[in-house]
């Protein structure tokens, strides 16, 4: 019985060291994916804020809400066993989807890019005024949730790509992992961006001091600035993004020019630079990536809009792919 109980405890610490293998595996292979996927996440933050102007602020939380339930199940229940069937049968394909995704993103950055330029605005504006405030709302929210969809598809390609050899397991952990952290700062961070004006207001009214009521007026007057730098930032991080997932794609496809030529300027500047050469030289890749995203997205834009003559549905200001 010893010898058997002895057996039996050796057997479970080999599960137990096993798991926990496991699951360092996972989280460390999260943390590289979820790096790669920051631009994507800066734009969904950026964008998804619009969802709810123009509604009433009671109405806010709970339309975020509504968003993040449909956000979780477009990447645990649609999402995930996509991605996880696709890299079990057809692997072949992630690089191709992957790359679909970054044209997209050039797309939607370079439309942004070219509307602010002063370009035609394409699709249908929902300025006008509310008739029936429940159907707007339950449109306003069924809309966000098919961007979610497209940008949350996004997400799991890059992570994906960054896990495809890994087992089985692995891919699954690191894409739930992913998604639902994903989800979490994204529409965390989108609900106290859409509620700093109702905190700033009231400390402005409310505030005992001097200094809070002066930091409250602070926090008014600086909503409009942070939400137009958000999707300044936004439209940069989908050029960048797209541009670099397009260069990488090209590469692993057996195009390896365009990714040469930018990894060849960026080794320039770091050789140049000295202590700030890794910073320059991100920099320089990134901004050449994006340039690339930019002339791609501007064809695409061209092509869809001049000679198909199909367009996007705007919702106050940001474009909602119907």
């Amino acid at each position: 019985m010893p010898s058997g109980l002895a057996a039996l405890l050796d057997d479970v610490s080999i599960i137990a060291r096993t798991a926990s293998a496991s699951v360092d595996d996972i989280a460390a292979a999260a943390g590289r994916a979820g790096s790669k996927t920051a631009g994507v996440v800066i734009d969904d933050a950026a964008v998804t804020p619009s969802y709810v102007t123009g509604l009433s602020p009671a109405r806010e939380l709970p339309i975020i809400w509504s968003i993040t339930k449909g956000s979780l199940f477009n990447k645990l229940v649609i999402l995930l066993p996509a991605a996880l069937l696709l890299s079990e049968f057809l692997p072949w394909l992630i690089i191709p989807i992957l790359m679909l995704g970054g044209a997209f993103l050039c797309y939607e950055g370079a439309e942004k890019v070219l509307e602010k330029l002063g370009g035609k605005k394409h699709g249908k504006n929902l300025e006008s005024p509310i008739e029936d405030p429940k159907q707007f709302e339950k449109e306003r929210v069924q809309g966000a949730i098919r961007t979610d969809l497209i940008l949350s598809a996004e997400i799991m390609a890059i992570t994906l790509s960054e896990v495809a050899t890994e087992t089985l397991l692995t891919r699954a952990g690191v894409l739930a992992i992913v998604g639902i952290a994903v989800t979490v700062v994204v529409y965390g961070a989108v609900a106290l961006i859409v509620k700093m004006d109702d905190v700033g207001l009231h400390l402005a009214k409310e505030g005992r001091t001097d200094a809070g009521r002066s930091f409250g007026r602070g926090l008014v007057n600086a909503m409009p600035h942070l939400l137009t730098a958000l999707s300044l930032i936004g439209t940069v991080a989908m050029l960048w993004v797209g541009g670099g997932i397009i260069i990488h794609g090209t590469h692993e496809l057996g195009f390896l020019m365009p990714e040469e030529a930018i990894h060849s300027a960026q080794h320039w500047v770091e050789t140049i630079a000295g202590g700030l050469g890794g910073i320059l030289g991100w920099l320089t890749f990134a901004t050449l990536s994006a340039l690339l995203g930019l002339v791609l997205g501007a064809i695409i834009v061209f092509v869809l809009h001049n000679v198909l003559g199909l367009g996007h549905t705007e919702e106050h200001g940001e474009t909602a792919t119907h």
